[in-house]
């Protein structure tokens, strides 16, 4: 069929089929209203493509009974490369074997079925080009969808081109983030061409009123055309074209009802049986039709039946076949189609029940609710929420009705849809009470992870006052992480209390060992020594598999970060290193942020810098704002330490505002802390005052006791540049006197050097620079131990002593260029030279000049990963893993992953 009025669109799906068979990939959303001839753009492409050769098809059009069915779209799609299933790393061939049927067992997490047709294509897409179809996405299941879209994101660097093609009204949200096409209707030229190639007699309306009344839709043109009721009754509305899905229903349904009644039945099965042709014959078998009055249909250009498949001339046609049927034959027919499907089809049969219900019927609410069950094993959430409902509407029972709503709700928050997942819940459970534990828990989950933090809280503690004694110890505890997200000391004591009431009545392991992280984490914020509680909680929590456990998963990498020693809490380190690479991509965000974190406090900056940024792109894909908002602060502390100004303040920035929507102090806590430091070492002391006096302030007011969150000896730094020696002491003085009440090595460390900087008496100076330097001695962090040897040598230079100045400032330098700090290396190198020693500045050279994502690679090939092995941890193809490679390998001066793992080694 040669296309009329297309050249631009032709063209542009052309280059990207072209692309692809270079090894460049790339997506496409080809969108536009019913009719508009989105289908035949694309079998045009197709054409081509197979006419260039060596192009092979994945490609489907779901119906739109598909919605309901678990990764149906998906299936079908990856049918012909599911024999490569065993090709990609073990742990994704059992998720996709898992969602698609295929294998037993249960996935972990949504996303890991994306990352899993990422590989599935990626291997199958080695052996040539792939252009990936699919048509009426609107129809297709959301889970497929999301599959879908996540795995077309990270194509660009294999031969593999994605079409997919739906209503612009109804696209689903995943594909709205790809490339898209917007296909209008045709011009007033190209009217007149199609519809004197389909009328060669003419027709009774002049081509410019059809185009004026469709707006050049080429499926209205040709059957409004040729239909003389619908040009008697002349136009609907001034603005028609908004209206023509229905007037086309109209001019569909005339010609329907044109149809003898048995071969209208007959098309009524076809469409109810997703144009299976088997099944059809079968059903009308089952209600004495004729299945050979399927041939009225197909004379009258209505549709067409070959290959075993029936296709309807245009989908909503078999929209309006199915609707305007009789409801009782619609039901009959329904009861059929349930009754001719065998025991492996329980999921479409519990649909055709559904379908053919006529009032509440506990046995088709129990087969819906298997079915949801199915779906969420799968993680088919999206799917399962709309089971349960389904199953809820139709259940006798009120308990049950309402238990099923609230599986609902779980199921939609789990797929994605917070929205829907809150009015289930206002449904099955009003706002005003009574609650369920799941139901209160659930309701807090939401709003932590996608509204306002506060409102978690209180949700929080509504659910353990339900809740029995270890469920009511694992809420305080999220309760007490949201309190510190909202710097609110005022909730922290009141949780406390409730927290350290249930604790000694806790059976479960996991909630004793969560609950004592918990409160030694609240104390620390609180001013006390809690550090023996949570080395106590860092040894519970080494035999706890937060996989089974997930509510572990944020103490786990938090208690480390609480005490801030060298030696305690690097059993944790390591298990948190082997969870990352066995978390799903869901938690991810959350788990890279605190090991990136934590790495920023020692001197392995190159990789907290890759997983903090790993971590926000992650959180970005999967909607996860408050994850995001922490990655970013966190890359703005790093930017801050580094010296990179810009980047600082722009991450801060937009940091700043996911924050404060979300009421995230702590977050905004850390922005402040990175811009006022930043302008310290950029020698804007006056900035620096007046930001960390403010942070100071701030974090007074709120009661906020821990010394590790208080400005006080950067402040002392940007008072004494100022001139201010006075204040200056008093700070260093208070702070000390918070930092002794602590017993932490890091804050010691930082209260010593601060009252070094302000004693008079160079003796006692050298005495606290010592002392700080000893606490220093037990932490990780190299950075805060070169600032106190950097303010060390200048106040030993300023006091003639220029030789020990020296070994200060070199120890100072080294570090600081070592890990990249730039601003604070120069500080370091200048007042060096000032000794009389030269410096000879050097380059950033070996890992430190590779971007983030080019580390993540080389760090997973060098600890012995396959290629392959590689793109799953990260989420990419293995093409681009490649790709990265080869720039590494250019920038390095290398050739091979063993002088690769040299280079990683040498850099530490």
């Amino acid at each position: 069929m040669v296309l009329v009025g297309r050249a631009t669109e032709q063209e542009t799906l052309a280059r990207l089929l072209a692309s692809a068979r270079l090894g460049r990939g790339g997506a496409l959303v080809v969108a536009g209203e019913p009719g508009v001839g989105k289908s035949a753009l694309l079998a045009d492409a197709l054409d081509g493509a197979g006419a260039d050769g060596g192009v092979r098809v994945l490609g489907t059009t779901p119906a739109e009974t598909e919605q309901d069915l678990a990764f149906a779209v998906l299936h079908a799609l990856l049918r012909p490369a599911l024999g490569l299933l065993d090709d990609i790393p073990a742990p994704q061939a059992a998720e996709l074997g898992a969602a698609l049927s295929l294998r037993h067992g249960s996935g972990r997490d949504r996303f890991a079925i994306g990352a899993a047709t990422l590989s599935l294509l990626s291997r199958f897409a080695e052996d040539g080009p792939v252009v990936l179809v699919l048509d009426d996405v609107q129809w297709a299941d959301r889970p497929s969808v999301d599959a879908l879209a996540f795995a077309a994101r990270r194509l660009r660097d294999d031969p593999v081109a994605v079409l997919v093609a739906g209503r612009s009204d109804e696209l689903p949200d995943a594909v709205l983030a790809l490339p898209r096409l917007h296909l209008a209707g045709l011009d007033p030229g190209a009217t007149a061409t199609l519809l004197a190639a389909a009328f060669p007699a003419g027709t009774a309306r002049a081509p410019d009123v059809l185009h004026r009344e469709t707006g050049g839709n080429p499926l209205a043109l040709l059957e409004l055309a040729g239909d003389p009721v619908d040009a008697a009754a002349g136009l609907d509305a001034p603005g028609l074209p908004r209206a023509l899905p229905a007037r086309l229903q109209r001019a569909f349904a005339r010609r329907l009802d044109a149809l003898p009644a048995e071969a209208r039945a007959a098309a009524l099965v076809a469409a109810a049986a997703d144009g299976d042709l088997r099944l059809t014959r079968a059903v009308c078998a089952r209600l004495d039709l004729d299945p050979a009055r399927l041939d009225d249909a197909e004379r009258a250009g209505l549709l067409s039946a070959a290959d075993g498949r029936v296709v309807f001339r245009h989908p909503l046609l078999r929209a309006v076949v199915h609707g305007d049927a009789e409801p009782a034959l619609r039901r009959r027919v329904h009861r059929a189609l349930a009754d001719e499907l065998g025991p492996g089809d329980e999921d479409r049969r519990a649909w055709h029940r559904a379908a053919a219900a006529t009032g509440l019927d506990e046995g088709v609410a129990g087969a819906l609710a298997a079915v949801g069950d199915r779906a969420s094993a799968r993680t088919a959430f999206t799917v399962a929420s709309t089971a349960y409902e389904r199953a809820a509407r139709l259940s006798p029972d009120a308990g049950d009705a309402r238990s099923r709503l609230v599986a609902s709700a779980r199921a939609a928050w789990s797929g994605g849809q917070p929205g829907r997942a809150l009015a289930l819940l206002d449904e099955a459970e009003p706002p005003a009470g009574p609650w369920s534990v799941a139901g209160a828990q659930l309701r807090a989950t939401v709003a932590l992870r996608a509204g306002s933090v506060r409102d978690g809280l209180d949700l929080l503690e509504r659910a353990a006052d339900l809740a029995d004694v270890d469920d009511r110890v694992l809420l305080l505890a999220e309760a007490c992480r949201a309190s510190m997200y909202l710097v609110d000391t005022v909730a922290l004591h009141r949780v406390e209390e409730r927290l350290a009431a249930a604790l000694p009545a806790a059976t479960s392991p996991v909630s004793g060992a969560v609950g004592l992280a918990a409160s030694g984490a609240t104390g620390v914020l609180l001013g006390r020594d809690t550090t023996d509680r949570l080395a106590a909680a860092v040894g519970r929590l080494a035999a706890v598999d937060p996989l089974a456990h997930p509510a572990a998963l944020p103490w786990l990498m938090l208690a480390p970060l609480f005490l801030r020693d060298r030696e305690r809490g690097a059993e944790l380190r390591a298990l948190v290193d082997e969870v990352r690479t066995r978390v799903g991509v869901g938690a991810l965000p959350d788990v890279l942020f605190h090991v990136a974190r934590d790495q920023a406090t020692s001197d392995a900056w190159d990789r907290a810098a890759a997983n903090y940024d790993e971590a926000a792109r992650l959180a970005r894909e999967t909607g996860q704002g408050g994850e995001l908002a922490m990655a970013l602060a966190g890359l703005a502390s790093l930017e801050s330490r580094a010296g990179r100004g810009a980047a600082c303040r722009e991450h801060a920035a937009d940091a700043t505002v996911l924050c404060e929507e979300r009421s995230m102090r702590f977050g905004v806590v850390w922005c402040e802390l990175a811009l006022g430091d930043l302008a310290l070492s950029e020698g804007e002391s006056g900035e620096a005052v007046d930001r960390l006096t403010a942070l100071a302030a701030t974090l007074d007011e709120r009661g906020i006791g821990d010394p590790d969150l208080h400005p006080g000896p950067e402040l002392v730094d940007a008072l004494l540049r100022t001139g201010r020696p006075a204040p200056a002491r008093t700070v260093a003085e208070r702070f000390a006197d918070a930092a002794a009440a602590t017993g932490r090595p890091w804050t010691r460390a930082r209260a010593d050097r601060a009252l070094a900087l302000v004693v008079p008496d160079d003796d006692e100076a050298d005495r606290l620079f010592a002392s700080a330097l000893a606490h220093h001695a037990r932490t990780r962090d190299v950075f805060e131990r070169a600032r106190t040897h950097l303010a060390h040598g200048m106040r030993l230079r300023r006091s003639g002593r220029r030789v020990a100045a020296r070994a200060a400032l070199r120890d100072a330098w080294d570090t600081f260029d070592g890990l990249g700090a730039q601003l604070w290396g120069a500080t370091a190198r200048t007042e060096l030279e000032a000794t009389g020693e030269h410096v000879v500045p050097r380059e950033r050279h070996g890992p430190g000049a590779l971007t983030p994502q080019e580390l993540q690679v080389c760090l997973l090939l060098a600890d012995g990963r396959t290629t392959r092995e590689t793109a799953a941890a990260l989420f990419l193809s293995p093409k681009t893993v490649e790709y990265h490679l080869r720039k590494v390998y250019t920038r390095l001066g290398i050739h091979s992953r063993d002088e690769l793992a040299a280079v990683l080694a040498d850099a530490g």
